[in-house]
């Protein structure tokens, strides 16, 4: 068994064409980009890729297979050059009967399975080129239509404000899924806002695991979360037993940003420009009292808990709080280039790297700030209303936008 680190849930910008996918992600996106990312920079060893649905992103796969450069396995999945494995995936936006929208991600072991899939969403999407699109049916019935077709199914970034499960459409999964479905969810991705000790607040998501994944629209952004997976090989078949928890596989960790650093934490007031400095649940805004306010994350989970305090079940595994390389304050280009070339890969710096050895390359005071990352000791300012949170170089920053 080994651990392996992967990032499940990652957007293509482009085609190798330069046809659009996800119009607001970069250009150099693309399919082979993502994998050569995470094989040469990233140290991402498993990476799930959520727009190979696209029909002109299944011609790209297709494309590599042909020559090589991606292989087919059969347990599931396509290994790039010997090393990373992609699992392909596909993010669509579901529509309730109330009309309330949320995205999940259906993941496949392989072309096959992906192309039946597709073929049961060409009547239900307008534009299937592009990525996370609407698909004209609520999301237990997309549900089924991915177990069909061999694959699993992950209601994606869970409590976001705009398109989630919790966010944007009920108080309960079940009311969503109904209680077989629910029991045949195969994860739930909490996203850049909150980690499993806020999840673990709600008593319906006790059985299931929960995925910390970067949602990435760039290639620096890649596994700014991710998870630590323990399994025998690194496939599509491994991330089932490990998400299912069966023959040993399990997910060993999260990785992610404390909730603070995304985009949503907190209630924002578009009116007044202001996040929320008081406690939750803050559903109008304090200052000017308006009800338009963008309900944050951590204000959600406060309205609809069934705890005060989180009670994580007995196979809960840990969440680390860490602060990706980019975030740090004074690690830019250079710096991030002259790490690399010593240790090679960002989970190698993040997780492997001893204090000394980082200060030999860029200094104590940088040196200090990675070890802060991985720690999860920086300051921090809260984001809000579309507004990433950021790490600080000094405590005292952290009051501007606390209210205080």
């Amino acid at each position: 068994m080994q651990k392996v680190y992967a990032d499940l849930h990652i957007h293509i910008g482009r085609t190798n064409a330069g046809q659009p996918v996800k119009i607001t992600a970069a250009r150099d996106l693309t399919f082979e980009n993502i994998a050569k990312e995470c094989a040469v920079r990233k140290g991402i060893e498993l990476a799930g890729v959520v727009d190979c649905g696209s029909p002109a992103v299944m011609q790209d796969i297709d494309a590599l297979v042909e020559t090589g450069e991606m292989v087919e396995l059969p347990e599931g999945g396509l290994r790039y050059r010997g090393s990373t494995v992609v699992i392909l995936g596909c993010e669509l936006e579901t529509v309730e009967e109330d009309g309330s929208p949320s995205h999940h991600v259906s993941y496949f072991p392989g072309r096959q399975q992906l192309k039946v899939f597709v073929g049961f969403l060409r009547r239900l999407v307008t534009n299937l080129d592009l990525s996370s699109q609407r698909c004209r049916v609520p999301a237990r019935q997309l549900l089924r239509m991915a177990r069909t077709a061999g694959g699993i199914f992950v209601p994606a970034h869970a409590f976001t404000p705009h398109r989630s499960s919790y966010g944007a459409c009920v108080a309960r999964l079940r009311d969503m899924f109904g209680e077989d479905g629910l029991a045949q969810l195969a994860a739930v991705e909490l996203g850049l806002s909150a980690d499993s000790y806020l999840a673990d607040r709600i008593a319906e998501l006790s059985p299931l695991t929960l995925l910390s994944n970067s949602d990435a629209h760039s290639l620096p952004k890649i596994a700014r979360e991710y998870n630590a997976l323990w399994l025998e090989g690194v496939s599509f078949q491994e991330v089932v037993w490990a998400l299912r928890r069966e023959r040993g596989r399990k997910v060993l960790a999260n990785y992610g940003l404390d909730p603070r650093l995304g985009k949503y934490h907190r209630t924002f007031c578009p009116e007044c420009e202001a996040i929320a400095p008081i406690e939750p649940p803050v559903l109008s805004c304090p200052l000017c009292g308006g009800s338009k306010v963008v309900k944050g994350v951590l204000d959600r989970i406060a309205e609809i808990a069934d705890y005060p305090e989180p009670r994580p079940p007995s196979h809960r595994p840990p969440y680390h709080y860490q602060v990706p390389l980019q975030f740090l304050p004074g690690v830019g280009a250079v710096a991030l280039g002259k790490l690399l070339n010593r240790f090679g890969t960002e989970m190698h710096i993040l997780h492997e790297a001893k204090p000394e050895e980082l200060e030999l390359v860029v200094g104590q005071k940088l040196a200090k700030r990675v070890i802060q990352a991985r720690q999860g000791s920086l300051p921090l300012l809260a984001g809000g209303g579309g507004r990433y949170g950021k790490a600080v170089a000094d405590e005292s920053d952290t009051q501007l936008t606390m209210g205080l």
